[in-house]
């Protein structure tokens, strides 16, 4: 091959090397202004709501610790469900939460066999059922016969009452389920770790069905007097599909009383 051939072929490769460059970074044909979801597909209730009557439960590490944390014994380890990593504590509420911690195995309040609240509740390893109704949504968990009755029909928060699983009203956003929950109270943990909340605590949650087995799970957390701006946490809830599945029985109260009064046959 001659020089001049040489550096002509050199040269063409060098522009179809620059022209592979530019097709790759160049902005892609426009399509329509925005992008509708697909709607949902599953099954629907006679009023054309999503059907989410069933048996539900999360799979993950949330009910040990919402945010990221390492594996100790009876603990798994686990990456966070909280939006950003970190819950925006203030200083002093940092500080408690931090002694919470440090006093977890004698005081989370499930030990002491309390109700877990709203969103605990929900991230329980436990199972809970959904019964859905025009006018109200009721959920069942395994976890010592919790409920909760999930309003749709409009009716106003009660007032200066505090309850341990809420008070609970509901709408639906298109397909998804919002549940505006208050009257919470401060006796409930978001989790083993200690990660706390105050009686200021608002609590919004979003039910978007992902198809017929799996909810997408979007919690807003709302509390000025320990957090320094609303929070979210998100993860999956999981559709039970097992036959003859139903919610069993997680009495509390006498797993407590047992283990306390083990060797003293069975009494105080």
């Amino acid at each position: 091959m001659t020089i001049g051939a040489a550096t002509s072929l050199a040269l063409l490769t060098l522009g179809m090397a620059a022209a592979a460059r530019a097709q790759r970074g160049a902005t892609p044909p426009r399509g329509p202004a925005t992008q509708t979801a697909p709607a949902f597909s599953g099954p629907r209730t006679p009023d054309r709501k999503p059907d989410l009557n069933g048996i539900w439960q999360v799979l993950g590490t949330a009910h040990w610790n919402i945010e990221a944390h390492s594996a100790s014994e009876g603990v798994p380890a686990g990456l966070s469900v909280v939006d950003g990593g970190s819950i925006p504590y203030q200083p002093s509420a940092l500080a408690k939460r931090n002694e919470n911690f440090q006093n977890r195995l004698m005081a989370d309040p499930l030990r002491k066999c309390y109700m877990p609240g709203v969103p605990r509740a929900t991230y329980l390893p436990f199972p809970f059922e959904i019964t859905q109704t025009p006018k109200h949504i009721g959920i069942a968990y395994e976890f010592a016969h919790a409920t909760r009755t999930i309003f749709l029909d409009g009716t106003p928060h009660l007032e200066d009452l505090d309850f341990w699983m809420g008070d609970a009203r509901g709408k639906w956003d298109g397909d998804t389920l919002v549940v505006d929950t208050v009257s919470l109270g401060d006796k409930t943990w978001f989790d083993e770790a200690g990660n706390f909340h105050s009686d200021a605590l608002e609590v919004v949650e979003r039910f978007a069905p992902m198809d017929a087995t799996h909810l997408s799970y979007e919690v807003t957390i709302d509390d000025a007097k320990v957090f320094t701006r609303p929070w979210k946490m998100s993860m999956t809830i999981y559709r039970r599909l097992e036959k003859n599945l139903e919610l069993l029985d997680y009495e509390c109260v006498e797993h407590v009383y047992e283990k306390l009064f083990k060797g003293r046959g069975g009494k105080p």
